[in-house]
Parts: C-alpha cells; sequence; structure tokens
C-alpha cells in the first residue's frame, strides 16, 4: 500500500474547492495545465496539429474548451488567422494580472474596463456554465474547429459534453483534444485504477475530478458523436504498467498492453452526428 499517495490523495479529496482554486491560480502545489502555463505553446501546437491534416484556422470561429481564465490562447489564435473565439469554461476563474500582460501586445482584442481587462466581443465570445444546458448552447453559433487540452479526463459527465460539443459543432467542423490518461500524481500514471469505484468517488478522487477513462473508453463516446474518429497515441509506459497490473482493477485493464498502458491520446473528431 502506498501511504504517501494515499494521504496527499485524502488532503486532495477533502480539501475546500476554493482553497483548490486559489492555489491553482497562483501555481502554487496544484499545477495547471499547459493553457495556462505556456498558452502560447499550446496555441502552436493546436496549430501545427491541424496544419499535419491540412487545415487551417484562417476564417474559422474556434471553441477553446476549458480555457482556464487566461485569454492567452484565445488572442494568439486570432493572431494566426482565427475569424473569432469562443473561450469555454465551466466557472468563471478569470486570471486579471496575466490577461493584462497581454497588453499593448493584443490591445486589438483586448480593452480595459473599470481596471479590468475584457475581451472585445466582435473577436472573442466568453462561455461560463454547463456547455450541456441548452441556454448555454444558444449563445453561440455553431463553430468550425474546437480544441482542449487535458480537460477531457476531468470531465464528470463525457458522454453529455462530448454530445454538446458535436451539437455546437459544424457540419464540417473538427474537434482536437489532447488527453492525459495518467493519475495526476504523476510520480504513480497508474496508481489510481488500482481503487473500486467507490473508495475513489468518495475519499481519494482530487476536487478537480479524475475519471478515470481509459483508451477504449474515450473511442467509445468520440465515435457515437462523430463519424469520423483518429486516435493518435502519444506516450504509452509499458514498464511501470507490467509493475503495477497485478493490483490493478480487472475493469481498467483489456489484456491488451498496447491498450491499457497508454498515458497520452490525441483525439482527431469530424462529420458530428445529429
Amino acid at each position: 500500500m502506498n501511504l504517501r499517495y494515499l494521504l496527499l490523495r485524502l488532503l486532495r479529496h477533502f480539501m475546500p474547492e476554493g482553497l483548490a482554486r486559489f492555489l491553482l491560480k497562483r501555481r502554487w502545489i496544484i499545477k495547471p495545465g499547459l493553457e495556462s502555463t505556456d498558452p502560447f505553446a499550446a496555441s502552436t501546437r493546436y496549430v501545427e496539429t491541424l496544419a499535419e491534416k491540412n487545415i487551417s484556422i484562417d476564417g474559422k470561429r474556434i471553441l477553446v474548451f476549458g480555457y482556464g481564465g487566461r485569454f492567452a490562447v484565445g488572442v494568439d489564435l486570432l493572431k494566426r488567422g482565427a475569424a473569432h473565439v469562443v473561450l469555454c469554461d465551466h466557472f468563471v476563474l478569470l486570471d486579471t494580472e496575466r490577461n493584462r500582460e497581454l497588453l499593448p501586445a493584443y490591445e486589438r482584442y483586448l480593452k480595459v474596463e473599470q481596471d479590468e481587462v475584457k475581451p472585445r466581443g466582435e473577436f472573442i465570445t466568453l462561455l461560463h456554465g454547463d456547455i450541456r444546458e441548452e441556454s448555454i448552447q444558444k449563445q453561440i453559433l455553431q463553430v468550425d474547429v474546437i480544441l482542449s487540452t487535458s480537460v477531457f479526463e476531468h470531465l464528470d459527465d463525457v458522454p453529455g459534453i462530448t454530445t454538446a460539443l458535436a451539437k455546437l459543432t459544424a457540419p464540417s467542423g473538427i474537434h482536437l483534444h489532447f488527453v492525459d490518461l495518467r493519475d495526476h500524481y504523476f510520480k504513480y500514471p497508474f496508481e489510481m485504477l488500482k481503487y473500486s469505484e467507490p473508495v475513489w468517488r468518495n475519499f481519494l478522487n482530487p476536487t478537480s475530478n479524475l475519471n478515470r477513462y481509459r483508451l477504449n473508453d474515450y473511442r467509445r463516446e468520440f465515435e457515437s458523436n462523430f463519424g469520423g474518429v483518429e486516435f493518435d497515441v502519444i506516450e504509452h509506459l509499458d514498464d511501470e504498467f507490467r509493475r503495477v497490473e497485478h493490483v490493478l482493477r480487472p475493469e481498467f485493464k483489456t489484456g491488451d498492453i498496447r491498450v491499457d498502458a497508454v498515458t497520452l491520446i490525441k483525439v482527431f473528431a469530424s462529420q458530428p452526428k445529429r
């Protein structure tokens, strides 16, 4: 039994959500994802990955799903040619300090009102709330491209949210998602797969939520919502998986290490179903 892991997971599970978000915003203890730590690297990866599929963002309406309160990815995508960007997040946690750093380089897309940095509506739409709700969906037109990095592994309703995002996608639109299947206590990438669902949900799951979906789970949900789906494995940790395979829950094992040991994936989806 990994007592250090259990202690840290218990602390993270029972930490008040307000404190967790306070620490996340300040990069203390809890580390945010790429779109917050290096947003320009994130936007570069999006553009370069789409270019590999001969897809340009020029003139496109783009939705960034789970933008984390920073406008940087949005304004950089606009500078690279996007026509409009929707920054979508379930929570309102604007990073005013870092958004201010984007001025004056991106003042075409941003403005200051009452000492707060705000997006210019002709270029950026902020969408805060549950994407599954009809009232939220009605706030925007269909988009051409939907992007995310390290968001899907935190969703508490992957089927419902994937369906909602598919509905927001134009018939010719595409999705590009980078998903991290590791336990986010990264020293032990498969540790969370040792515990039953009641134990995980009630005692160990962090407030940021790790849904513990595996490769085939994501394959099922995307193929249910899109006619064209491609999965690329970015990383698989065969040796680490073999060391702990014997103590992992059977529901997380298929018997094929090429599937079970996958830790990072890239999802490209098109032809949304309705």
